[in-house]
C-alpha cells in the first residue's frame, strides 16, 4: 500500500455525454428534471434545468449525485438500508446534502466508478430511470 492513490474521473466531455443521455430520456418520456454530473469527487462538472422543471429539484439533483460519489452507492440503496433501524434513519438524513431516495447512480467505465448523475423532478421512479440512462449514455459513447 503506497501514500497515494490513482482515481479516473469523467471529463466534462464525459460528463456532457452523460447530460446528454438523461436529458435525452426525460425528454422521451415527457418529463421535466434537473440533471447534475459530477465527477468521481462529488464536484459539479454539468448541470440543465430542463423548462418547467422545479426550482427545487436543482439542488437535490445535485445531492443525489453528491450522495452517490461520498458513499458509493446509487441513492436507491439508502432506504432499505435504514427503514428498519430508527436511530440510523432519523439520524443520518439530518446529514447534509445526503438523498435517501432514488435519482442518483453512479457513472462508471469499465467497471471502475468515474462520477455520478443525480436526477430530480419527477417521481423516484422517473428520475432513477433518466439517471440510469444518462449512466449507460457514456458506455455506449
Amino acid at each position: 500500500m503506497g501514500i497515494v492513490y490513482e482515481q479516473r474521473n469523467l471529463t466534462v466531455d464525459g460528463a456532457m455525454t452523460v447530460l446528454e443521455g438523461a436529458r435525452r430520456k426525460a425528454s422521451e418520456m415527457g418529463v421535466a428534471v434537473c440533471l447534475a454530473v459530477t465527477d468521481q469527487s462529488g464536484t459539479l462538472l454539468a448541470f440543465a434545468r430542463m423548462d418547467g422543471a422545479p426550482r427545487l429539484s436543482i439542488q437535490l439533483a445535485q445531492d443525489k449525485a453528491y450522495t452517490v460519489t461520498a458513499f458509493g452507492l446509487p441513492t436507491s440503496a439508502w432506504y432499505p438500508m435504514l427503514e428498519k433501524v430508527p436511530s440510523l434513519l432519523h439520524g443520518i438524513v439530518k446529514a447534509d446534502r445526503l438523498m435517501v431516495f432514488p435519482g442518483g447512480v453512479p457513472v462508471t467505465l469499465d467497471g471502475v466508478p468515474v462520477g455520478a448523475v443525480g436526477v430530480s423532478g419527477g417521481t423516484v421512479e422517473e428520475d432513477d430511470e433518466i439517471a440510469t440512462a444518462g449512466a449507460a449514455a457514456l458506455v455506449a459513447a
